[in-house]
């Protein structure tokens, strides 16, 4: 699982020329699913998402995650972040989740998420979405889990 997290003063997505989501301050989390994800990575990245310190303190540090300043959250299902783009002019998809599959896990990490976030805001899977931001900063970060590689518990 991957998630470009973009700490956004706006962001918004329109589907077919109809806003579908948007959200003031907050993160935009373009979200892809990679073949073997499952609820372990979603609720690893679905626990770092909320909790990862991008927000700026009263020093001015990146010291505060999402909850702690109850911004909004924008997640937009992106399949191509799972591209193998390691040869060739053209990028390969094997390593991404097939689309039933990637769309049950975004459904899924939606559905996750919102229980501690009700107003989360969701992109349209499979759509021809057009996505608006002001990137905060910019600050961007690159989230990725994989399956089996990633340790949940234990020291």
């Amino acid at each position: 699982m991957i998630i470009l997290l973009q700490r956004v003063s706006q962001a918004s997505v329109s589907v077919a020329g109809e806003m579908v989501a948007q959200i003031g301050p907050g993160l935009l989390a373009l979200t892809g699913f990679e073949r073997g994800d499952s609820d372990p990575e979603l609720q690893r990245l679905g626990e770092r998402l909320l909790n990862y310190r991008v927000f700026a303190d009263d020093q001015g540090k990146m010291n505060l995650s999402l909850l702690d300043v109850q911004g909004g959250l924008l997640l937009v299902p992106q399949f191509t972040l799972a591209a193998d783009t390691q040869s060739g002019n053209r990028p390969g998809f094997s390593h991404a989740a097939p689309p039933a599959a990637g769309e049950q896990l975004f459904r899924q990490f939606s559905a996750q998420l919102r229980q501690t976030l009700p107003a989360l805001e969701c992109g349209v899977f499979g759509a021809n979405m057009q996505v608006s931001l002001i990137n905060d900063g910019p600050v961007t970060f690159w989230l990725q889990s994989r399956p089996g590689r990633d340790k949940l518990s234990g020291c």
